[in-house]
């Protein structure tokens, strides 16, 4: 299958990923609070976990709508990235500090890494995206992604503390 059609397999994972984080988060982080400096209300928390999912659906529709080489197909080939990341910042290791189940971890490992890696691989076999551009949204959209959601979740634990 092509990675036109396999595109869209990236909102659905980022749907099943964030629906786990989103029904487990707000508990786990509650009975973790002592050690974790700053933590979102779980409407905050589910939010943006709801925004993220829209987001991943937007992207996808644009890239192919739009095709290869695009924009949009590299912010989607950055998003993929930025999943794949994610299964090892922060998944795995806090569920290996913690030793217990983290919220995410179940679909990070057994959805979003195979899945992720397939769809990474295929966009540029596939010349989705290619060279300097795709190594610079594969780095650029990750931090920019973490550092976002990192000064919303401090503005919002702020705002509503």
């Amino acid at each position: 299958m092509s990675f036109e059609k396999l595109q869209w397999l990236f909102p659905v994972a980022v749907l099943l990923h964030n629906a786990e984080e989103g029904i487990e988060f707000p508990a786990w982080w509650l009975r973790h609070a002592n050690q974790i400096p700053s933590h979102p209300t779980p409407i905050v928390a589910r939010t943006a976990l709801a925004a993220l999912t829209l987001a991943a659906f937007g992207v996808t529709y644009l890239s192919r709508r739009m095709g290869k080489q695009s924009v949009s197909a590299y912010l989607l080939f950055g998003a993929i990235i930025t999943l794949l990341a994610n299964v090892f910042i922060p998944h795995i290791p806090a569920s290996l500090k913690f030793r217990e189940y983290t919220p995410g971890i179940v679909t990070a490992v057994f959805i979003n890494l195979p899945l992720m890696s397939v769809l990474a691989i295929r966009a540029v076999r596939e010349e989705w995206v290619s060279g300097r551009k795709a190594v610079l949204y594969g780095i650029a959209v990750p931090v920019l992604l973490a550092a976002s959601i990192g000064v919303l979740l401090l503005a919002a634990a702020r705002y509503l503390a």
